[in-house]
């Protein structure tokens, strides 16, 4: 992974999971990191895993644009996302699932990021 900004991880992370490249989505993340789903953490990169493949299997294509960057030195940062879920062929339903993500990631010593803690469904606030 290049040297890019924080952001960058967003970018690497659309792509893994529109390829159903599980390998990739799990390089993205330190080895202790924590995926959050559903309120339950999966922690390290044997659960994550895990949890991925169970994702890929549904063959669903991924939109995923940053919202925002909040940057702690140069080394630390948290992000969120607002992403799109939708089925890879048509449906009639539409069948799509909205949501917003809040990351924090750390700069590795080559420069690339990762994960640390990961929770793709944050809770929005009510207007």
């Amino acid at each position: 992974m290049q040297s890019d900004g924080p952001d960058h991880i967003h970018v690497a992370f659309e792509q893994a999971f529109n390829a159903g490249d599980v390998d990739s989505l799990v390089a993205l993340y330190e080895p202790n990191a924590v995926l959050v789903v559903n309120g339950q953490p999966f922690v390290g990169h044997t659960s994550i895993r895990a949890t991925y493949k169970v994702f890929l299997a549904r063959r669903r294509r991924m939109t995923l644009k940053t919202r925002l960057v909040v940057r702690f030195e140069e080394t630390l940062a948290v992000l969120h996302g607002d992403w799109v879920l939708e089925a890879a062929e048509a449906s009639p339903g539409g069948n799509s699932n909205r949501g917003m993500s809040t990351e924090v990631v750390r700069r590795q010593p080559d420069g690339s990021w990762r994960f640390i803690i990961d929770n793709p469904n944050t809770p929005q606030p009510e207007d």
